[in-house]
């Protein structure tokens, strides 16, 4: 093994890195019977942090 394989990662520090770069989710949501389409959910998620170079939307 080379020491990137035996390097461990806590989730803190995976979850400040991803939200320090920011992390977009996307998806579909298809609910169907029969094979007709009842409800379809496009799903769209921002998730990053918020310091001073990104204020949050929120303030005035």
């Amino acid at each position: 093994m080379t020491v990137v394989e035996r390097r461990e990662i806590a989730l803190v520090d995976l979850l400040d890195r991803l939200l320090a770069g920011g992390v977009v989710l996307t998806g579909d949501i298809t609910l169907r019977i029969a094979d007709v389409d009842l409800v379809r959910i496009d799903l769209n998620a921002l998730i990053s942090s918020v310091n001073a170079d990104v204020p949050s939307p929120w303030e005035d």
